[in-house]
């Protein structure tokens, strides 16, 4: 394995760019001078096969890439609804579009798995459009996810996961997730993207960046379900002014079912500094002072900058708390979907894939699937 790899070295050059690495980030992981992995970019020389291997792992591309004449296109693989001040948004990360492509492997599994079970398209998606009643498409969900008076006395946590759990027994994939592909070095950057959402008529998904501060998902959630509900595919910024009108409807919407526009003004005292009127309609709807900063913002009563600058407030605050590395299973269901693992779970204890497929499509350990089948039936 110590041959020659006749690589092309411009793909070198691309790939180390790709992923956001320094010369010496390379170096110190492949453990070779600085000077060495310079000469390799310009073809002053070549590594062998073994170092290759290892770049095209650190750099999360195919082995094969490496020896292309040409460096193939990045591109998302769904459309891109995301906008900052208006204006189109930059090339995608490798994070984003890795994590989009791993989705998207997941959701081709999980239709064919309905399909060979029979399954029935779900009813509610793409039942209204970006034109229909805001009311209606609240009351429609509303409907769907079980959402009952009893929701009205959950905590906030307890809300959010009786909103994700009643998603996922309708028929929806939510996935949640920091990081790119499982790899704790790989986080997801909040600034480029809050979630999306992938429309399908039997296996819609919906993923939500939990880089983002915990009291911010909710209204991820809700904003890319109803993407869902109206047909929409695409990856969303959260932007509040945004030009697409698909994304302010979304925007209307989920800003509608957190927190009734009517019942908002009515209980907003502008004779208050903005902020004092947070916690006490968070209260009022079980929802969190963020969530009701947002809708400020919607409603206009306060400025983008007045939200943006609370926003970066509690983003901080969550980064600066002293984080865990949390249940290894409680993690991976998250991340994956309950719905979505317990049917590859389902498939392989049947013998219908193997062990090793299941493991690939979770991101675990053949070995850890049993426990963790076991801790999602408990």
């Amino acid at each position: 394995m110590n041959q020659t790899a006749f690589i092309n070295p411009a793909i070198l050059s691309w790939s180390r760019q790709r992923a956001g690495l320094s010369e010496a980030k390379v170096a110190k992981s492949l453990t070779v001078h600085l000077g060495r992995v310079r000469e390799w970019e310009v073809g002053q020389s070549l590594p062998t096969f073994n170092q290759a291997q290892k770049w095209a792992v650190i750099a999360h591309i195919p082995f094969g890439f490496l020896f292309l004449k040409v460096p193939p296109q990045d591109h998302l693989s769904i459309p891109d609804l995301r906008t900052g001040e208006g204006v189109f948004p930059d090339k995608p990360s490798l994070n984003l579009i890795d994590t989009v492509i791993d989705v998207l492997r997941k959701q081709d599994w999980y239709l064919e798995y309905l399909q060979d079970h029979e399954r029935s398209p779900l009813p509610f998606v793409g039942s209204f459009s970006n034109r229909s009643p805001i009311k209606d498409v609240v009351a429609d969900i509303r409907r769907v996810l079980g959402v009952t008076d009893d929701f009205a006395r959950m905590s906030y946590e307890d809300y959010f996961r009786a909103l994700v759990s009643g998603a996922e027994n309708a028929g929806i994939l939510v996935m949640r997730s920091g990081v790119a592909m499982g790899n704790t070095h790989r986080k997801l950057d909040v600034s480029e993207f809050r979630g999306f959402a992938i429309s399908n008529a039997m296996a819609p998904v919906v993923f939500i960046n939990s880089a983002d501060a915990p009291t911010a998902r909710l209204f991820t959630l809700m904003h890319e379900l109803v993407h869902i509900w109206i047909g929409s595919t695409g990856v969303s910024d959260g932007n509040s002014h945004s030009a697409r009108q698909e994304e302010a409807f979304c925007n209307a919407v989920a800003g509608e079912f957190l927190a009734p526009e009517l019942v908002f003004r009515g209980h907003w005292d502008s004779n208050i500094h903005w902020e004092g009127n947070l916690a006490p309609l968070a209260g009022r709807f079980h929802v969190s002072t963020l969530v009701i900063a947002r809708r400020a913002l919607d409603l206009g009563y306060i400025s983008s900058d007045e939200y943006g600058a609370y926003y970066r407030r509690i983003l901080q605050a969550y980064r600066d708390k002293d984080g865990s590395g949390g249940d290894y299973y409680r993690t991976a269901a998250i991340r994956n979907s309950t719905r979505l693992s317990k049917a590859v779970l389902a498939e392989a204890q049947s013998g219908r894939i193997l062990l090793r497929e299941a493991g690939k499509l979770l991101g675990m350990q053949p070995a850890k699937l049993k426990t963790y089948g076991m801790k999602l039936s408990a």
